[in-house]
């Protein structure tokens, strides 16, 4: 029996759902249960709320995704301006790096001990040689400035080389480490005098024809000797000493120089209006 009363019941629950739905629609139209109304309604509201807090907290980072997808572009461009902004300060700070640098080369310049009242001219470094076999460079002076082939080229620290070719606005600057460069020194510590020749880029410079009783100690500075027919003047820093030892039996010492202009990091040179 209970089998088919259960039907019975479920359909008269429904009857009374619905009889009392009716029966508030028809009071809410006439203005009469207002409050009955207001009070189910709240009721209602009461009893979803957990259910609207649950799913508002599972949808809401759904939603926050894609607002961030729909945000993707502008964040990215943003990135990248900031980077160009970076990028742009850090050329700035080499440009200045830079800047300090050739000043500083341009102080070192003035008033060389080594020059005394020889006439000169500065000039700056517009290239250099493209070939592995001859080191050179070439400076934005020439002719209309007073300079001629063979005149001797320093920088702040010493001897550069020799003026090699010359035309009206450009001369072309041999440096003391081509292999076709020979340049008279002079030890300072013992006097001893040779000839240093040039060996290449980051090759110390062969110091030939200095006496095999000849003691050099390390890191001594060699000048520009300055004796007759040579075609720099005396007492120019040339190398500092890198190398000294004789062989029993040589008919001369073994001496290596290392240059004191660093020739790979050339700016400013002055070219010196000497006539040997």
């Amino acid at each position: 029996m209970a089998v088919y009363r259960r039907p019975a019941r479920q359909r008269f629950i429904l009857l009374i759902v619905t009889l009392l739905a009716v029966t508030v629609i028809t009071l809410d139209q006439r203005g009469q249960a207002s409050g009955v109304v207001d009070r189910v309604r709240d009721g209602a509201s009461d009893v979803l709320a957990p259910v609207q807090s649950a799913v508002s907290g599972v949808l809401s980072p759904v939603g926050d995704f894609f607002g961030g997808v729909a945000r993707y572009d502008d964040v990215k461009a943003e990135n990248a301006r900031l980077r160009r902004q970076l990028e742009e300060q850090k050329g700035l700070v080499d440009r200045a790096a830079d800047l300090e640098r050739e000043h500083k080369e341009l102080l070192d310049l003035q008033g060389l001990t080594f020059v005394g009242d020889i006439a000169s001219v500065t000039a700056r470094v517009v290239s250099t040689s493209p070939s592995n076999f001859e080191f050179s460079v070439v400076i934005d002076k020439g002719t209309s400035d007073g300079i001629a082939k063979g005149m001797p080229v320093v920088a702040g620290e010493g001897l550069v080389g020799r003026v090699q070719e010359v035309s009206r606005e450009r001369a072309t600057i041999l440096l003391l480490t081509d292999t076709d460069s020979r340049v008279g020194v002079k030890l300072s510590a013992s006097g001893d005098v040779g000839v240093a020749r040039g060996r290449g880029s980051r090759q110390p410079l062969a110091v030939d024809l200095v006496d095999p009783g000849t003691k050099a100690a390390k890191g001594a500075v060699a000048v520009t000797s300055g004796l007759q027919g040579s075609v720099f003047p005396p007492g120019v820093p040339v190398g500092k000493v890198d190398v000294a030892r004789t062989t029993p039996g040589a008919l001369q010492a073994t001496v290596r120089l290392t240059p004191v202009v660093d020739l790979r990091r050339l700016t400013f040179v002055r070219v010196l209006q000497w006539n040997p």
